[in-house]
Parts: structure tokens; sequence; C-alpha cells
């Protein structure tokens, strides 16, 4: 045998490792037993639950999708039981829900919250909601109550908390009617946003004439230019003007200048934290319903995707509830007490932003007295004092103040204070903002409609005055009486389509006023290029039918590109690399498909190309507003009205011309995509780059956690097919992930309601250790779907497990 010499380990490294070791199973069984513990964050899905609040027993079946399926004798007791559902698989989203609505994301976020906090609570939304809840009628009220009551319920039975809640030290407090009208107003300001161009107008009026202002901000196709007065004479008026008194005044609302020190810059996200996300380009979605005259089954046919940022969880959450006088499925809003987009026994409906402008900004003339100008002389401002908690540091005291048009939102958006001119301040006025804006009116009466006449939409949309020379176009003079809204268009006057003799009806976010219609909507309505398409596949068949209109929800055919590629044919590339890869694209029909490399070439160029062509005439407005812009870039390449000279380079002295920056610019493309992909063009694929990403809020934006709660998919599309696909070009890290697309789909077949489709981007769940938190994703960006059914015995032969709430 053979002798083993040397020396032994020292007694304390012996010790060392015996410690070590012991400390890491201890680690590891720590663990294990948190993780054992949060599984019990996962809700009760079957058995019996006595809950307080309850009239009558409601039995709750979850389909094997995880959609569940609510049976009540009564309204009351089906909405109760959607709060109880909403708070057991969705509880931290609705918590950073309507924290956001109250700006009081700061408590658990800490001081990189307070941008957001102090925005909010300028911009006042609790305020209002807490307004609106007082005029809202008898029975919205109670459904709101019955909702809340529903929340609290499930807290009332001292659930394990989802993981954020152990993470963050959060603590839900009970849920209020006034919680659920705050994100109902969050929501609208997602699909609003005239203000930011008003802002932009304003700043680019410093550099550049109306005219060219208007050529970078093109007029609807066909169009032209809306005659509004010259914004820099104006503005430079009304800076002359300006008395020399209010300029210490500026700046006298308490907290002002804690609050612009890291106020939000519009046009970019308002909390680089959280995500509160104000950017914008192509916002809306697509809506389209063909007749039974065109349908297979002899019944309409209706699809409806609406287009909002990807999250995690998902923004909607799927519920079906049965109740004497409500039979009805489709999509909720965890935090809000309706079906917000779906169908019941009678019909079905979906929404799309038509974008009337229903924000406008003014500019406010101060008089060194603490008051603002008015048409009738000076007034004091409305002063609301706000307490901001912060985590781990001080409160934060702010001083909101609000004019005759609305809170005054240049005193926490530095971009907003630099834009308004000496001795004034920029206030917003905004539909949702009124004290009596009821649009939960509205949502909770649409599902119990039974026909047309008992159909309400919300649309308010402000009636401008005839010698309105703005029309809400840019910041208008406050103490003016012209630029004052004129009421509201009355609603039987808005615009309407009923049966339409071709037996179809299309509006994705398009001009849907006919000529000679007499009421001022907004001036910027999005390009036909996703209408276009849907109405040209809508003719390409005769009959159509639920898989029809799959089809043509996944299409991924980009209207602008192929407007663009015979243009390309007039490059000469510098490359090599360069004319393989003009060779590619001129090959190419259009359709940004996930595994191909042509979708992803065309879009670095597109990218390099427009930063090429208005990054010198912005200057630092450029970050900000650097988007695809195809209406405005088409104009350029074409030279129409010799808006060639777009791509002139004004910081040099050579004139540049477009063939030539197209061609330095497809190299300078090329030259990224091989840093980020790789040298072998060959391998690139759209859809890799292209990843739908659905990010967490706040953890997508913490790095040893994104991974944990954000999920992806591959995707096709671009800004403007009809199966939607955003990006954020300002994005150095990310420029081409899909981050705003079809938040969900839905096709509802009126020949057979079961036989109809839903889907939407995430999963039923909000917490990360369920089944459910992301199982929709892949089937989602694959363009498949879930049956929308509610046919008990279809249900449970899939699989479905069954609850009692019971009093």
């Amino acid at each position: 045998m053979a002798e083993i010499t040397g020396k032994p380990y020292p007694f304390p490294v012996l010790t060392f490792l015996r410690h070590f070791f012991t400390l890491v199973i201890l680690v590891m069984l720590a663990l294990a037993a948190a993780f054992f513990y949060l599984r019990g964050s996962l809700p009760r899905e079957e058995g019996e639950i006595r809950l307080a609040g309850l009239l009558n027993p409601v039995e709750v079946v979850r389909d094997a999708y995880g959609v569940p399926h609510i049976s009540a004798a009564s309204v009351d007791d089906a909405i109760f039981a959607l709060g109880f559902v909403h708070a057991q698989d969705r509880l931290w989203q609705m918590e950073v829900n309507r924290r956001t609505a109250a700006g009081r994301l700061a408590e658990v976020f800490g001081a990189n919250a307070l941008e957001t906090d102090r925005f909010l609570r300028t911009l006042g939304v609790r305020r209002s909601a807490e307004a609106n809840l007082k005029r809202l009628d008898k029975d919205t009220r109670a459904q709101l109550e019955s909702y809340a009551a529903g929340v609290n319920a499930f807290m009332g039975t001292n659930p394990v908390l989802p993981i954020e809640f152990w993470l963050t030290g959060a603590k839900p407090e009970p849920w209020t009617p006034v919680d659920s009208l705050g994100w109902i107003k969050i929501m609208a300001w997602h699909l609003g946003g005239n203000w930011r161009n008003e802002i932009l107008r304003m700043r680019l009026s410093k550099t550049l004439p109306l005219a060219r202002i208007h050529e970078f901000l093109p007029p609807y196709p066909g169009e032209a230019p809306p005659e509004i007065t010259d914004l820099r004479r104006l503005y430079s008026s009304i800076e002359k003007e300006a008395p020399r008194l209010a300029e210490a005044s500026a700046g006298s609302a308490s907290g002002l200048d804690l609050a612009l020190q890291n106020g939000p810059r519009l046009g970019t996200s308002l909390s680089s934290g959280f995500g509160f996300d104000v950017s914008i380009e192509g916002l809306g979605s697509n809506n389209w319903v063909v007749s039974g005259a065109r349908s297979a089954t002899g019944k309409p046919l209706l699809a409806n995707d609406p287009h909002l940022g990807l999250t995690a969880p998902a923004v909607w959450y799927f519920a079906h509830l049965s109740a004497p006088g409500l039979e009805a499925i489709g999509a909720t809003l965890p935090g809000v007490p309706a079906i917000v987009l779906g169908r019941n026994s009678h019909f079905a409906w979906g929404f799309t932003n038509t974008g009337p402008d229903v924000q406008d900004l003014y500019i406010e003339r101060l008089d060194g007295a603490g008051n603002y100008l008015a048409p009738d002389g000076p007034r004091p401002f409305t002063l609301h004092e706000e307490v901001i908690k912060v985590k781990g540091g001080e409160d934060v005291r702010l001083q909101v103040r609000v004019s005759r048009h609305g809170p005054v939102i240049s005193d926490v958006s530095r971009i907003a204070q630099e834009a308004a001119p000496r001795g004034h301040v920029i206030a917003m006025q905004w539909t949702a903002l009124r004290e009596d804006d009821l649009t939960m009116q509205s949502a909770v009466k649409i599902a119990r409609a039974k026909d047309w006449p008992g159909f309400v939409a919300a649309g308010r949309v402000p009636a401008r005055k005839p010698d309105n020379d703005l029309t809400g176009l840019a910041p208008a003079p406050g103490w003016i009486a012209k630029y004052d809204w004129a009421g509201f268009i009355p609603y039987e006057e808005l615009p309407r389509a009923y049966n339409p003799a071709d037996g179809a009806i299309t509006t994705a976010n398009h001009r849907i006023t006919p000529r000679g219609y007499p009421h001022y909507l907004t001036s910027e309505w999005q390009p036909p290029y996703r209408a276009n398409r849907i109405t040209e596949l809508l003719g390409a068949v005769r009959s159509h039918s639920v898989g029809s209109f799959a089809r043509i929800q996944g299409d991924v055919v980009s209207q602008p590109v192929k407007e663009l590629l015979p243009r390309l044919a007039r490059v000469t590339p510098k490359s090599e690399q360069g004319r393989r890869a003009l060779q590619l694209l001129l090959e190419w029909d259009g359709a940004m498909l996930a595994d191909r490399p042509e979708p992803l070439i065309l879009a670095a160029w597109w990218r390099e190309f427009s930063r090429a062509i208005y990054a010198d005439e912005l200057g630092d407005n450029f970050r900000g507003n650097w988007l695809l812009r195809a209406q405005f870039l088409i104009n350029v390449l074409n030279d129409k009205d010799r808006q060639g000279r777009w791509c002139d380079n004004t910081r040099t002295k050579a004139v540049e011309h477009c063939d030539d920056l197209l061609a330095k610019t497809l190299d300078d493309a090329l030259a990224d995509l091989r840093k980020r992909y790789g040298d072998d063009m060959s391998a690139w694929r759209w859809g890799a780059a292209h990843s739908a990403r659905h990010e967490h809020r706040p953890f997508g934006r913490v790095v040893w956690l994104a991974p944990f709660f954000d999920f992806t998919a591959p995707t096709g599309g671009d800004a403007y097919t009809v199966n939607v696909g955003r990006s954020r070009l300002e994005d150095a890290a990310r420029p081409f992930a899909n981050t705003h697309a079809a938040s969900l789909r839905a096709i509802y077949d009126l020949g057979d309601l079961d036989n109809s489709l839903y889907i939407h981007s995430g999963g039923q769940s909000g917490n990360v250790l369920s089944p459910h938190y992301k199982a929709f994703t892949q089937a989602w960006a694959k363009g498949d779907y879930i049956p929308m059914v509610t046919d008990r015995k279809r249900i449970e032969i899939a699989g479905s497990k069954r609850l009692r709430l019971v009093p």
C-alpha cells in the first residue's frame, strides 16, 4: 500500500470549510422554505371560502387557461367576485396601478419615483377621481362598492402576499372606488398625447418656420397643412409683452425648485425607474366588422386589437360574468369593475382610439402677485398642498397651482418650463380632469346593453371657437377668450356609421370623419397605412370567417416599407456588404417576418437615416422625438415640395443630398448590426431583435431581477403593420425591441358566439410562480388564440377547477 504523505490541513481551514458548507446548506434550505411559503400566494381555485359581504353563493370556475367564469344570483355578487379574483391573481399590479394614479409610488420605491409622483399629484388624477365619484349614478357607485368589497374580502382572508410585496416591503391598503376611477384615468392618459406635440411645435418655432414644422409633423395624406397662426411671431410677441416683475414669480410655488431637479421630460418616460410611459408614436388600435352579407355564417364578424405598451403582467385579464341581466365575457382591467372589451348574449364591441384632441395647453401670464391673467382680469390660482412620503427619505411638500384651465404642469416638468415664455407658466386642460367626467358610468353599462340605442360609448370632445387660430395644436395664450373651449360637441353629432352600404367598417386611428363634417376633432389622425391594408385584405376575400379575420390580424406587410423600396433602388452603396444588403431589400416584398434578415436591415437603416435627417434641425428636442415618422420620411425622399432639403446637414458648410445620405447611413446601420448580431448577415433575424419585451414594474428595471420577472417572444411586424410592433429608437441597448403591440386580439362570431376567439399578450396570473404568468405569450406571438367559450360543458371537458364563495 502506498503511503500518503504530506501535511494535514490545519484545523482553522477544516473549520472554515465545515462552516461554509453548513452556511450554504442553510441558505439553500431557507430559499426552499421561502419558495414553498411563497407558493401559498397562488390563488385558491377549488373548495369553498366564506366571505363577508356576499348576498348569495357565487361559483367561480377557472378553465384550463385560468379564465374565471363567475356565476352569481345578482350583478352585485358577480362584481364582488370579479374584485375577489382580480385580487387573487393580480394584487401587485393593482397596487402599482392605484399608487400610480394617486402619485404614491415613492412611498414604496423611494426617491427614484419622485418625478412621477410630482407630476401625477400636479395633474390631479386622484383629486379628479374623488370629484367624479360624487356625480356617478347610484347603480355605478353600487358596482364600484361591490367590486371594492370583493377586493377587500380577499385581503381579509389574510393571504400570503406575492413576492413583490416582500421584496419592496409594501403593504396593500383597503381598496376604494376612487382607486378604480383613478386607473381608468391613467388608461385615458396612455391613449392621449396631443399635448406633447403642442410642446414640440412651440419649441421648434424658436428655430424653424411654421412651414418646416408642418413638414416635420405632416398633415393627413392628401390634405393641406392646418391653417394656424404663425407660432414664432405669436410666442415672440408674448415674450416681448411679458411683465418684468413676473420673472421672479415663475418659481414662486412651494417646492418648485426641488420638483425640477429631476423633473420628467415630455415625450420620454415620466419615470425612468418605473416605466410610466408617456411616449407616443402611431398609438392606437385596429377594429373592423363585416355584415352577414360578407361572412360565411350570414351573421356579422368583429375583430379588435387595442395597442398598448407591453407589461408583465399583461394589461388585460379575461373573465366571464353570468348573473340575471348580465351575461358577458371579455377583457377586464384589474382594478376596474367592468367587461371593457368583449361580448354579451346580444352583441359584441371593440374600441379603437379615434384620436380626438381632448388636451390643450395654455400659457398663463403671471402678474408678480401670485395671480394669473384671465380675459376679465387677474385671478388667483387654486392651490393644493401635497405631501409626498418617500421611502428612506423625508417627506416632500409640493404646492400645486391650478388655473381656470387646469394644473400648471410647468411647475413639475423641466421641458414645459423651458418652453414657457418669460413671466408665464403652462397649464393643461384635459377632459379627464373635469369634475363631471362620467367615463366609468359608461364602462359599467356597456356589458348590459341589449341593442344599438342601449349602447353608450364615452366620447366627449371639446368644441373650439371659430376664431381659434391654434385649434389645440400649440399652447395658447390663456388670457385671450377665443382660445377657451366652447362646450363640447353634442353626442348625437359625433361621427358614427350604422349599417353602411358596403357592409364593412374599419377604424385604425385614421381619419373617420367624412368630407364636410362640421366639427373639429383633431388634425393629428394617424396615417392610414393600417386602415388601407385592412381594407385591402377585407376586399380580397368574398366571404369572411374567423380564420380569415385571424390572418388579417396577423398580417405583417408594411405599407410604408413597400412605398420606400422603389426609392431605395436609386442608392449606390459604398461597400460590398452594402450592395449585398440592398440587393436583399430590392428582392423583398416588405413583409416584416420574424424569421428574415431584410426587416432588420431596413429597420436599422431607417433608424440611422432618421437620425441623419432631422437630429440637426431638432437639436435638444431630438432624443425624445426620435421616431420612425414614415409619412415625413417618404415626403423627404420623394422631395415633395422640396422637402429633400432636410437631408442637408445644417451643422456643416457642405450641402448634403438624400442619395449620399442613404448610402452613408446604410453602412452605418450595417456596422451597428455587425456589432449587435455578428458578421453573418444571412443569420440576422428580425424576430430576435424585435422580440416583444414585457417589462415588469418595477423589477424590469433592476438588472438582477428582470430575468425572473420579464418575459419575451420573437415577433414580426413594425409600427405600421396590422400586426403592430413598435420600437424605441432612442433605446441604445434595444432599439428594435417590440415594446408596444396588440395588447389583446379578439374575433367575435355573431353566428356562433362560442366560436369567438381571444388572447392577450401575457397570462392570466400576475404571480411569477404561477404557470399562468406568461402562458399566452408564445401563442400570442405566433398569432394563435384561445376559445372565448361560455358553455359550461365545453369548459369542463377542456379542464376546469371550481371554487365556491359563500356568505
